[in-house]
């Protein structure tokens, strides 16, 4: 079942030193402004409390982990201030992410596009279904995964990022996005890797959480520049949206 708010939802459940962050939207699972802002928060809190030591990030339902960004959202942007605003919606969600300093265990049950791949890519360790299959498409439209690219070549490698982007159209399957190192594990069905998810969880939950902070660290050595990097791929990114090419492009999604 998944939520039916315009706004989307987002619930945050605490076990076992375990926090469960499970978002919502009714177009697949897609972000508007408000729910990045509130996911972001929500890690800043998590990151600080210390009867947490492990974060899942997942999604409602059995289909599409993430659809992206809200396209009602980009086509309604009408200015550069608007545009960086909308874009910096991810920034900040990614820079919230790596400065966690607990671990981030992503579950991908479904398909995931655009800003939700540089969510998995943000997550520390993923699970994921054969049916996660992943696709950037922004190019497509005329802009670029710019905010989510540094993320998303950080786990990939600029191979990868090279390949999805250029060939906007096609999906990469869950297999291929394990082999590029995006997932850890592929599971046959949700139930098989809720199964092995919970015993992981359960173990990390157990070590020490000094252990596990300073790990964070190392995983993430070099990337201490993203807070200014991300914003300013925001900016572009904003530019981009108001250009003729791009405005031409997004009128088929205007309803």
């Amino acid at each position: 079942m998944t939520t039916d708010r315009t706004n989307g939802s987002l619930y945050t459940h605490i076990e076992n030193r375990i926090a469960t962050i499970e978002f919502g939207h009714p177009a697949s699972n897609s972000f508007v402004s408000e729910l990045l802002a509130r996911l972001a928060t929500e890690f800043d809190k998590l990151g600080a409390n210390d009867e947490v030591s492990v974060i899942v990030l997942k999604s409602e339902g059995e289909r599409a982990f993430c659809a992206g960004a809200s396209f009602d959202e980009l086509v309604a942007v009408s200015n550069l201030e608007e545009g960086k605003q909308f874009f910096s919606g991810f920034a900040n969600v990614i820079n919230a992410m790596r400065k966690c300093p607990k671990p981030i265990i992503g579950r991908v049950q479904g398909k995931t596009v655009g800003g939700g791949v540089g969510l998995a890519s943000a997550c520390d360790y993923v699970h994921a279904t054969e049916q996660a299959a992943i696709k950037l498409s922004e190019i497509s439209i005329g802009i670029g995964p710019f905010v989510i690219a540094p993320a998303v070549e950080r786990k990939m490698g600029k191979a990868a990022l090279a390949e999805l982007t250029l060939y906007p159209t096609e999906w990469k399957n869950a297999y291929w996005a394990k082999e590029q190192g995006l997932y850890a594990k592929v599971y046959d069905s949700i139930s098989e890797m809720d199964q092995e998810l919970d015993i992981h969880l359960q173990k990390l939950a157990t070590y020490n959480p000094e252990a596990l902070a300073e790990m964070k660290k190392v995983l993430w050595e070099g990337t201490g520049h993203w807070d200014d990097l991300l914003l300013e791929r925001a900016e572009a990114s904003g530019r981009l949206a108001l250009s003729p090419n791009t405005k031409k492009a997004l009128e088929k999604f205007k309803k």
